[in-house]
């Protein structure tokens, strides 16, 4: 499942935004959780490391961040699902909001030194 958010995180910053007319999805009808700064830097991060690991033509797309970050990715996922009592939907709308959130802002690579500081302490 996170491998898949992992994937999704990444696409989304190609898509063009969802039809406000379309019907609301069963991710899109779930609120997402309001996260402590930490944890929103923590994810914001992950989805950050989707984003370049899905650009195999930038220079921060090494197989070292591709591994790494897909393995931060993974581990915040698992930390906020057990820390905030989130099931799939809720994590699921919580990564897509904020990977739009980013995609919009296109603040990516901007952000890059500081998640890469976070992927070092974390040990992974």
């Amino acid at each position: 499942m996170i491998e898949s958010l992992f994937l999704a995180a990444a696409l989304i910053q190609a898509a063009p935004p969802q039809d406000q007319g379309s019907p609301p999805t069963e991710a899109a009808s779930v609120t997402p959780v309001q996260l402590s700064a930490e944890d929103r830097a923590r994810l914001r991060c992950a989805v950050a490391f989707s984003f370049v690991a899905a650009r195999p033509d930038s220079a921060a797309a090494t197989p070292e961040i591709k591994t790494r970050g897909r393995e931060f990715f993974v581990v915040t996922l698992a930390d906020l699902m057990d820390s905030y009592k989130l099931d799939r939907p809720a994590m699921n709308q919580t990564v897509r909001a904020e990977a739009q959130s980013l995609a919009k802002a296109g603040d990516t690579d901007a952000m890059m030194p500081a998640c890469l500081l976070m992927l070092q302490s974390s040990g992974l």
